[in-house]
């Protein structure tokens, strides 16, 4: 299951070329996979409260089309889970007529906040906690 939200590109977002800026795609990213988090039900504080925390390992953008201010677009979220203690996020951010604007795709892990470690399964861990784990992949 693909999970998306909307967002609107504002004004102070865009660079000095009048486009979006680079590291803006990035923040669009994020608010994605924190949404998601939440509709599944797993917002920030409950994750802290239960002792975990997701975390970034690495984040590829792969930028295809130039977005402008008050361009609306969908940046969709996708967990692809495996083996082992990491896990891929794969995200598109899409003009509203289709038109793939980048592909954001995250290395990740969840973090035992009191050991500092990532977990062995962070896919069955999420899950465990989670309101809606359907929405987790």
């Amino acid at each position: 299951m693909t999970f998306s939200v909307p967002v609107t590109v504002r004004g102070y977002e865009l660079d000095t070329q009048g486009h979006l800026n680079q590291a803006v795609y990035l923040q669009y990213a994020e608010h994605a996979r924190w949404e998601l988090l939440r509709a599944a039900g797993l917002p920030q504080e409950k994750l802290l409260a239960g002792g975990v925390g997701p975390v970034a390992l690495e984040t590829t953008v792969k930028f295809r089309r130039e977005l402008r201010g008050g361009d609306e677009v969908t940046v969709s979220c996708r967990f692809d889970f495996a083996d082992g203690r990491t896990f891929r996020v794969r995200q598109e951010i899409r003009t509203l007529d289709g038109a793939l604007a980048a592909e954001v795709t995250a290395l990740v892990g969840i973090l035992d906040l009191a050991t500092r470690k990532l977990l062995a399964d962070p896919e069955n861990r999420l899950r465990a906690m989670a309101d809606h784990a359907d929405l987790l992949g």
